[in-house]
């Protein structure tokens, strides 16, 4: 044989084995490709899932702040509409207590004036000074007590919120 005949099986025989190890070179890098492919979508898929929780959770969180933003205005109208009708109903009561005082400074002016001696007016001004005072701390006390359950009465609402907000606000950190 000769050499060049003896090169034809060697050539041959190594291109049988540069084509078996292409083809396994390139199975490797096919299923390296396909593992590569499959990763990404199972991240890509796992991504989109949390990105949706997420998002839903804040929707829920902005929808709950909502709802707590709207039941704190509406407390505040609401107390403020108390506060409101409670300054209308102090307004009346010292305008009444005005136009009583009023009426009796009257009548006792014109009593004075037709007193028919000093001890007389001595009395009138004794008895009118007495009777006021006790009438002020009377309507003094009416007015505080009323000043008093107002505030109350207009705090409530706010109150009640600030325990909502507090009971909403503190489920987040307790979870």
């Amino acid at each position: 044989m000769t050499t060049a005949t003896k090169a034809k099986p060697a050539t041959k025989a190594f291109e049988d084995v540069a084509a078996q190890t292409k083809e396994h070179v390139e199975g490797f890098v096919k299923a390296g490709q396909e593992q590569a492919v499959k990763q990404f979508e199972q991240t890509a898929a796992a991504a989109k899932e949390q990105v949706e929780k997420i998002s839903a959770q804040l929707l829920k969180s902005y929808a709950d702040f909502q709802e707590l933003s709207k039941g704190n205005v509406d407390a505040l109208v609401q107390s403020g509409t108390i506060a409101s009708q409670g300054a209308q109903d102090l307004g009346r009561e010292v305008v009444a207590y005005t136009q009583a005082s009023l009426d009796k400074s009257i009548t006792t002016g014109k009593s004075l004036l037709t007193a028919k001696s000093l001890k007389e007016v001595v009395d009138l001004q004794t008895d009118f000074f007495k009777s006021s005072f006790e009438s002020f701390v009377s309507e003094a006390t009416r007015i505080q007590d009323l000043s008093t359950r107002v505030t109350n009465e207009a705090i409530a609402p706010l109150s009640a919120r600030i325990n909502v907000a507090v009971e909403k606000l503190s489920k987040p950190l307790a979870a």
